[in-house]
């Protein structure tokens, strides 16, 4: 006889950290329309995404019982897409693009630069969280390689001076 994967507790939504900001009631009001199935979680992800900037490790639980899954999956989906995310952004967000034509015309050096004058690595963000830098993937905006997005506008092509003085400005550094 072997061993089943399913048993009882992984159909129960489990609720053990407490409440008190309202990100429960108001995540089942997003899921209030979605289907149990996986093919509904992504869609859950980003509605939490869009709602509160990132998804709340409270929301967790919710999203396993919701779809009938352990939430040791739900982190494993949820760290699976580099879009989303599971702290809460960065005031200014500085995305690098790590697709082949950004990394053809350089873009390693651009990272390297942002890194050091912001004093933070890839997926992190500066101390005081004013600045926050995520690694994405190529969507298609190749003909300005290398590239990156600031706060969602996309600056490109871009040099390594470029990127230095970008990363001061950000950093409040005065230009010499």
């Amino acid at each position: 006889m072997g061993l089943s994967t399913r048993h009882a507790s992984r159909y129960t939504p489990i609720e053990f950290i407490p409440d008190d900001s309202g990100v429960i009631a108001r995540t089942r009001e997003l899921l209030a329309g979605l289907d149990a199935d996986s093919a509904d979680l992504l869609r859950a992800f980003h509605a939490i995404q869009s709602e509160f900037g990132y998804v709340p490790r409270e929301t967790i639980p919710l999203l396993a019982g919701k779809f009938k899954t352990t939430p040791a999956e739900i982190f494993g989906a949820l760290d699976f897409y580099s879009e989303l995310r599971q702290t809460p952004p960065a005031e200014t967000e500085v995305e690098w693009c790590s697709g082949p034509a950004c990394l053809l015309k350089g873009s390693l050096r651009i990272r390297e630069v942002l890194e050091t004058v912001l004093g933070c690595s890839m997926d992190g963000a500066t101390p005081d969280n004013r600045v926050g830098l995520r690694l994405v993937q190529c969507d298609g905006t190749c003909h300005i390689a290398p590239q990156l997005r600031l706060d969602h506008r996309y600056l490109g092509p871009l040099t390594v001076g470029d990127a230095v003085k970008l990363a001061r400005g950000l950093k409040g550094q005065t230009q010499k």
